[in-house]
């Protein structure tokens, strides 16, 4: 769980940001998708969205 903050952190996400959505979002991911919530992939995902919007 520490590594995966402080990855977080690496890659200029909110550790809690993060942490909060993959919490409430991993019941319903698909597990051949789990790779999109890691923190350096959930960023290319966030940023995909707000450009999207």
């Amino acid at each position: 769980m520490y590594s995966l903050i402080v990855s977080a952190k690496m890659n200029d996400i909110d550790p809690q940001a993060w942490l909060a959505h993959v919490l409430a979002s991993i019941a319903q991911h698909p597990a051949s998708r789990l790779d999109e919530l890691l923190p350096w992939n959930w960023a290319n995902v966030a940023e995909r969205r707000k450009f999207a919007a």
